[in-house]
């Protein structure tokens, strides 16, 4: 049986070694520069020294840490939990009540936001919300007044933004779950007189729980990591105001050269990371059981 065992698991063994080289020893690297005073350049880029806790004690007396992690909460929860799930989940429950080549044209012209580079959505979103961009062109032609949104409104162009692009994600995760939904169930409410929002409230969300438990963690874990979208769009500015910590991290890294700082920052973004994912992974076997 052993033998067994060990003949099925031999597959998997790649990939494990994979995950392993590319994925566990960079953040294993990364908890432990976290405890030295690494540098990009100077003394402390060729000989590092361990400095214990004194990056993670400088991290919270810092005021722009937790800022930034109250803007990280903010994005995540906006853009993600509210934006792409809440939005995702319309745009299924709209296409499966509409006819084929309309569901056809919207699923097309929602994916083609997520299938595009990061780089490339980052700067179509810079140049829709640019005070010369689009966005005030068509409100300057509707008669209206635009505003210099990334410098008025810098966290909440990220947020419309990151939304705009994610949303493909949760619309194909709830379309599949949406035809998973027996029928004869959803007509057997009709006939009992129940409307369409307590369709959805008592039938249709109950028996898709699992995909939105599944679709919010996947999401959630996305949205953590962002970087690229809100560097090209705001570099974290102005004044912080858009600073989330995979920007703040790469500003202490990268700009000012504190390799060390910078990836205490990043040791506490994976940790929120796994926290979260834990919380969703209790939730998926609680309603499993």
């Amino acid at each position: 049986m052993r033998i067994r065992r060990f003949v099925r698991l031999l597959p998997v063994v790649p990939s494990v070694l994979l995950l392993l080289a590319f994925l566990m020893a960079p953040v294993v690297w990364s908890f432990y520069a976290s405890f030295t005073d690494a540098a990009l350049s100077g003394k402390a880029a060729r000989n590092p020294q361990w400095v214990g806790v004194d990056n993670y004690v400088r991290m919270f007396s810092d005021d722009s840490f937790p800022f930034a992690a109250w803007l990280t909460v903010v994005f995540v929860a906006a853009s993600a939990v509210v934006g792409q799930n809440v939005l995702g989940l319309l745009i299924a429950l709209l296409m499966t009540r509409s006819r084929k080549a309309v569901a056809s044209w919207v699923g097309t012209a929602v994916v083609a936001a997520w299938v595009l580079p990061e780089i490339v959505a980052a700067f179509a979103a810079y140049a829709y919300f640019n005070r010369d961009g689009t966005l005030n062109q068509i409100l300057g032609a509707l008669g209206g007044e635009g505003a210099d949104w990334l410098y008025s409104f810098p966290l909440l162009a990220i947020i419309l933004a990151n939304t705009w692009r994610g949303t493909a994600f949760s619309m194909l995760v709830y379309r599949a779950a949406l035809a998973d939904v027996p029928r004869d169930v959803s007509e057997a409410a009709l006939m009992d007189g129940a409307r369409g929002w307590q369709r959805l409230t008592f039938i249709t969300l109950p028996l898709i729980r699992s995909s939105i438990a599944t679709n919010l963690m996947l999401i959630t874990l996305q949205t953590l990591a962002v970087f690229t979208l809100i560097w090209v769009m705001t570099a974290g500015g102005p004044a912080n105001a858009s600073t989330t910590l995979p920007v703040l991290a790469y500003q202490e890294a990268f700009k000012f050269g504190d390799i060390g700082y910078g990836t205490a920052v990043a040791s506490v973004l994976i940790l929120l990371g796994m926290v979260f994912g834990a919380i969703y992974v209790r939730l998926l076997r609680e309603q499993k059981t």
